[in-house]
């Protein structure tokens, strides 16, 4: 089972950002290795944050030692090559981790796509959740199959391919 906490904060335009973020987060999980995370008894929980441009740049700071807001980030955690056993806790539940959104950055970007800001932050909620999944994008073969798995999620919910079509 999985299970989406919202906070949202000033800023952030009205909507159902908790349904949003539902179904961005089980999407990414079901079209992943870990699919059987949404039916299985224990709970997985994610937590999604929408806030301003300022704390992402305090976090990026901080965390990733980059002096500038960013579109999303994610913080796991579950090491990625323990997500396999995360079944078998002691209480029934695991925190995969954070997702952070910021506001200016994504709304910004999601202008300069053409597209609804709830589709962009659909996008990154997703790109998040692979995150916490162990995904990465530093190289070229991780970028295209952790894209590919994003745009199959994307098509899933209705939502164009954010990369041109490389993967439909």
């Amino acid at each position: 089972m999985i299970e989406v906490a919202v906070l949202h904060e000033q800023g952030w335009p009205k909507g159902d950002w908790e349904l949003l973020a539902q179904r961005a987060v089980v999407a990414a999980i079901t079209h992943s290795p870990y699919a059987a995370f949404a039916a299985e008894e224990t709970l997985y929980e994610v937590a999604v944050k929408l806030t301003s441009d300022e704390e992402v740049h305090q976090l990026n700071r901080a965390y990733r030692d980059k002096d500038k807001p960013t579109n999303v980030l994610s913080f796991p955690m579950v090491q990625s090559d323990l997500l396999e056993t995360t079944a078998n806790t002691d209480d029934g539940e695991v925190i995969l981790g954070d997702i952070v959104l910021a506001e200016g950055v994504c709304t910004a970007e999601a202008a300069e796509k053409g597209i609804s800001i709830a589709d962009h932050a659909t996008h990154l909620i997703i790109h998040g959740t692979f995150h916490l999944l162990g995904y990465d994008h530093m190289e070229d073969a991780e970028a295209e199959a952790m894209e590919a798995l994003e745009t199959q999620s994307l098509l899933s919910l209705g939502i164009s391919d954010p990369y041109g079509d490389r993967y439909g």
